[in-house]
């Protein structure tokens, strides 16, 4: 009896596997014909070649022990360029995974009605990106994204891509509007590298990963994305490597080399920050809002390991153009060989008259809401200038 079961049992294996389908395909209409007809289990494999004018949009539902599969004939020998006025793919559903695609010299370009990127999930669910290849892709208009994260979706991902020097973009966005957030998303194990600064006239718009774009109005949106595990070596587009601009996130165990720009908390709050290595370059972390962790990270050769900044108003419910940091807890962070470890009260009465939109974001101007309530505990500091500088009176 126990052998008729393992027969049976490996049969249906067999049938199973048997009935999943490949669909093999070489220019978007028959692509978009075979995402129209893929089931659970099924792989849509995209021959080897250079292809340009691509512009494709599906809903694709696998299944979480069946997804379907979107992938290159072989790893990295399937490469788009040219010129980008739509998405490459944007891809709707759930349990879809697209891999080893290549992306290089993409001119993105951004219209009435359109816009320009190379990868989008837009209300997506249990979808993955992963083992594609973006570089030297540039974009035309500022603040825009080459790989998208948008709409009602959830547990997205995007793991072991390569990003290199990509030009004036930001490479990867979380979409956060008033109408739609996406939920738990996870960004793992991409080496982001070489990315230069941009040449827009504002020094602005080529974060490495942001999450969620309006931190004024829009700060409070929780999204519980999860960053973690990256690596982000000679990243000096512009300010901030990483931009956090809505709530509940977590950055853990990223890697940073010689990058000019820094973690950031621009808006948002009760964020964790943990476990994350600074390697020389000119920025470390830097903290806006409120209730965020700050732990267990290691800073070595910077100019200041970590920065609590002033604001023009406090807590969650006031509106600041930057929100003072408050309620954070700073524990076990290790830092040496900085010029100051951990700065208490950075841009105090910083003057931001006729700088940002005031209609907009109906926020006083000047930061002079001085950092409070912040915990500073069993921080190590050592070989550094100033250890602990405080700024906030």
């Amino acid at each position: 009896m126990r052998n008729l079961l393992l027969t049976m049992s490996c049969l249906f294996c067999i049938l199973t596997s048997a009935s999943a389908k490949i669909y093999k395909v070489s220019n978007p209409d028959e692509f978009k014909k075979a995402a129209g007809t893929a089931e659970a289990g099924d792989e849509i494999v995209i021959a080897d070649g250079n292809y340009n004018a691509w512009e494709a949009v599906a809903q694709i539902n696998g299944t979480a022990a069946k997804p379907v599969i979107i992938r290159a004939q072989s790893s990295g020998k399937v490469i788009f360029s040219g010129e980008v006025n739509n998405p490459v793919f944007q891809l709707t559903g759930s349990y879809t995974v697209i891999s080893g695609l290549n992306f290089t010299g993409c001119n993105l370009f951004k219209g009435q009605g359109n816009t320009g990127v190379l990868i989008e999930l837009k209300d997506s669910k249990y979808c993955r990106i992963t083992d594609c290849t973006f570089t030297k892709n540039e974009v035309k208009t500022q603040f825009m994204p080459i790989v998208v994260v948008s709409g009602i979706g959830e547990h997205n991902r995007v793991d072991h891509c390569n990003f290199i020097s990509n030009i004036n973009n930001q490479e990867l966005q979380v979409k956060v509007t008033a109408k739609a957030a996406p939920l738990f998303t996870m960004v793992d194990h991409n080496e982001f590298k070489d990315k230069d600064s941009v040449t827009w006239k504002v020094y602005n718009g080529g974060e490495c990963v942001q999450i969620g774009q309006d931190p004024v109005l829009l700060g409070n949106q929780d999204t519980r994305s999860i960053v973690r595990d990256n690596r982000f070596i000679r990243c000096s587009a512009e300010p901030e490597v990483i931009s956090n601009k809505s709530s509940g996130n977590s950055y853990i165990h990223n890697y940073f080399e010689d990058c000019h720009g820094e973690l950031v908390m621009r808006g948002g709050h009760d964020c964790l920050i943990d476990s994350n290595t600074f390697e020389g370059g000119k920025g470390g972390i830097r903290i806006n809002g409120t209730h965020h962790i700050i732990t267990n990270n290691w800073l070595n050769k910077l100019p200041t390991g970590i920065r609590l900044m002033y604001g023009m108003a406090k807590g969650k419910t006031e509106i600041g153009f930057y929100i003072a940091a408050s309620d954070c807890l700073v524990k076990s962070n290790h830092i040496t060989y900085c010029g100051t470890g951990i700065l208490l009260g950075d841009s105090k009465n910083a003057d931001w008259t006729g700088k940002f939109d005031t209609a907009k974001y109906p926020s006083r101007t000047v930061q002079d809401v001085a950092p409070f309530n912040n915990t500073l505990v069993d921080n190590t500091i050592t070989d550094t200038k100033v250890p602990v500088m405080h700024n906030e009176n």
